[in-house]
């Protein structure tokens, strides 16, 4: 059976995408006001897909996120690939729980030993729910703003500001509601390495940390 993709590239996709933005002229203010408009929030979720290239071969990406940012808890449910098919992975601050749909089993990873392994510069992406925080690993530029008043929208540009990877992350947001419609991956040399679309996003919907960390009862654990 081959490899799956690696989940610290899918999971660092989503990474930024855990907010409502807020109206800025410059990245930085951008980044300031969605970390607040990101504390205000109880509760976010939306659907990620579209096509990434992971483990050099392209692939149908297809998840939903669910987020309790003061809880710094996260919770992703996939439906592609479909090496990935009914995996789940909850995040916390103190470790990542990865369910294997085909193996029964939790693997149990603390987020330190995640985070040291993590793709796309090192990312740490247990940091799911703290903007802020995400973002001081990587440098920050607002590439475009297109659109009239009331429907701008404004391309954002991120590049890690150390690691083995200068992929650049490019996040569209909407002024219609300040939220994320798109994400895309660039490699350094222009390629398109994933390009995903961002739908059915929620804020306040009464999610519960109970709910978020659920994983079957009867999977075996297996600590790394």
């Amino acid at each position: 059976m081959s490899n799956p993709p690696k989940l610290t590239s899918i999971l660092a996709l989503c990474g930024v995408l855990l907010i409502p933005s807020a109206s800025a002229q410059t990245a930085q203010d951008i980044i300031s006001k969605v970390d607040a408009a990101q504390k205000a929030a109880r509760d976010i979720s939306f659907r990620l897909s579209g096509n990434a290239s992971l483990e050099s071969s392209p692939q149908k990406i297809d998840f939903t996120v669910k987020s309790i940012p003061a809880q710094n808890i996260a919770r992703l449910q996939f439906n592609a690939p479909d090496a990935l098919a009914d995996n789940i992975v909850v995040a916390d601050k103190n470790e990542i729980r990865q369910y294997l749909f085909l193996t029964n089993q939790v693997t149990v990873t603390s987020t330190k030993k995640a985070a040291d392994g993590a793709g796309f510069g090192g990312l740490d992406f247990t940091q799911l729910s703290s903007v802020a925080s995400l973002l001081s690993q990587y440098d920050v530029k607002l590439l475009s703003t297109t659109g009239t008043a009331g429907k701008r929208l404004y391309q954002l540009e991120a590049t890690p500001k150390k690691g083995n990877t200068t992929d650049k992350t490019r996040v569209f947001i909407t002024e219609a509601g300040w939220r994320p419609t798109r994400i895309q991956i660039v490699s350094s040399a222009g390629k398109s390495l994933a390009d995903l679309n961002v739908g059915n996003y929620k804020v306040n919907s009464g999610l519960s940390v109970t709910g978020l960390k659920q994983l079957p009862k009867d999977a075996e654990i297996v600590r790394q």
